[in-house]
This record gives C-alpha cells, structure tokens and sequence, in this order.
C-alpha cells in the first residue's frame, strides 16, 4: 500500500503521516500548519545548525561505544547513575533517524481511529537495569552568554522541547516499551569562559560542560491534540494563525500594506 505524506489527500486510505515536528508546527500555530500539510505551501528552509548537529553525533558515537560493550560510561557514574545502560535493540539506528520514520523498524505508530502514523528520530534511549524501564534522552548543544548561569527547562522555547520528549515517550509505550516517566536532558555547554588555550599549532580544541536535566513526562495533551489535528486536515477552510505567530503578522501586514497601496493607486 503507498505511503500518505506530504501534502494531505483525504481520499487516501493509507495513515498519513506526520513526524514529531509537523505536530509542533500545529501546536504552534494551526494555520501554518494547515498552509503546509492542506494547501501544499512549502516555506522558507531554515539553515542548519552543524555545530549542534556535530555534537549530537559526537555524544552518540560515545555512548555506543558502551552500548556495544554493554558497560556503565564513567558519565553515568560521576552523575550517581551506575544503574543506567544505554539501551541496545536491533532497530535502535532505526529510530535515530528522523527522515522517513515511516517506514519498517523505525520509531512511529498509528492511531487507527484517526488514520494518523506519528513518529520521529530520537536521540538515544538509557535502561535502567534495575526496572527495565527505558529512559529517552534528547541531547541539546548550547553556549552561555554568562558565566555560572544554571541550565534549566524554564525558558518559554524550551516547552517545544519537553513536548517532543513527551510524544517520544508516547510513541515507544504505543510500540509495546516499559518507558519511564522520566526523561533526560544531556546539555552540552560550549564554555568561552574557560581559561585553557582555544587554539594550538594544528587545531581548536572547545570545552564543553556538562548539564544532565531529568524531566517529568507528561504525555495528557498528545491524544487531544491529535484529533485536532485530524479535524484541521479535514476542515475546508484555514484556521486562524496564533496570536504571536510571525508568519502570521507578516501575510497580515503584508495584506494590509497592499491595500493601503491599492487605495492610494486609486486615488490618483
């Protein structure tokens, strides 16, 4: 049976599928998603972040390193976490990788009763081998502009994170996994405070701190959310955009400003 993605195709009846972060567009701002998912306007790319991405494969390599030796990372036991493993299972590349979620062995499931298939690319996954219980963790590159200031989830962008850790957390308990209401938070902090030498004769060597931040999983707005999102696909008219949604204010100065132009125009 073909695969429903992109743009949305009532009339198909294969689940269409939407990935962690077309959820949080539609959390964000139910008309943009719509312009995306219903009318098939695609819009601006935003560029990459190499660094950040530099780093996530860089925490990955370490720790499968001792997902293959099956041995405690000296990391969990400097943070008192000496019963923690990071989780082997065969599909477990398979779930990192965020494009084409979709497809057999990767991290996604279907709602049935709304004929959605949910799903994304985790960043790794720690066991605790006392429980058995699964632990997703999201790893986060970041630089403090302050010196001594404290990591935390406080900051309003950060809620767009714990929502992705929440649906991951969803996703794996809908795949049949014993999944821990604690997920974690590996922060690694570029420090330009730090006083060691930046650059030597053949290459620049950052120092990075270290943040490990439990969060508390809370997975009550993901089923409601859903069947919004499938009344949104299927409704015939765009939603309003979100108060504070910048693609939102632009279209709408951008409308005004060609009105105002056009009334001028006439006048003359």
């Amino acid at each position: 049976m073909p695969r429903h993605r992109g743009k949305y195709d009532p009339l198909h009846s294969s689940p269409y599928e939407l990935s962690r972060s077309r959820v949080e567009n539609f959390v964000r701002c139910p008309a943009c998603f719509y312009m995306q998912q219903v009318e098939g306007i695609k819009f601006p790319d935003i560029p990459g972040f190499n660094i950040n991405e530099a780093t996530d494969v860089l925490l990955k390599k370490h720790f499968d390193k001792y997902r293959t030796e099956g041995s405690v990372p000296p990391f969990f036991e400097a943070q008192g976490l000496e019963h923690l493993l990071p989780f082997q299972h065969e599909n477990f590349d398979k779930w990192t990788e965020s494009l084409h979620f979709g497809a057999e062995g990767r991290m996604h499931t279907v709602v049935e009763e709304l004929n959605l298939k949910i799903g994304g690319g985790l960043d790794d996954v720690w066991q605790n081998t006392e429980t058995k219980e699964l632990h997703i963790v999201d790893y986060k590159s970041t630089s403090q502009k302050s010196p001594g200031r404290t990591i935390t989830l406080d900051d309003p962008y950060k809620a767009a994170y714990k929502r992705q850790m929440d649906l991951y957390v969803w996703v794996l308990r809908r795949m049949g996994f014993d999944v821990s209401e604690t997920g974690y938070f590996l922060y690694v902090d570029g420090d330009r405070f730090t006083d060691r030498d930046f650059l030597s004769a053949h290459e620049a060597l950052m120092v990075f701190k270290t943040t490990l931040i439990p969060y508390a999983v809370d997975v009550s707005w993901i089923a409601p959310t859903l069947k919004k999102i499938k009344a949104t696909l299927d409704a015939s008219v765009r939603p309003e955009h979100s108060d504070g949604c910048q693609h939102g204010d632009f279209l709408q100065a951008s409308i005004l400003n060609a009105t105002k132009l056009e009334a001028e125009t006439q006048k003359q």
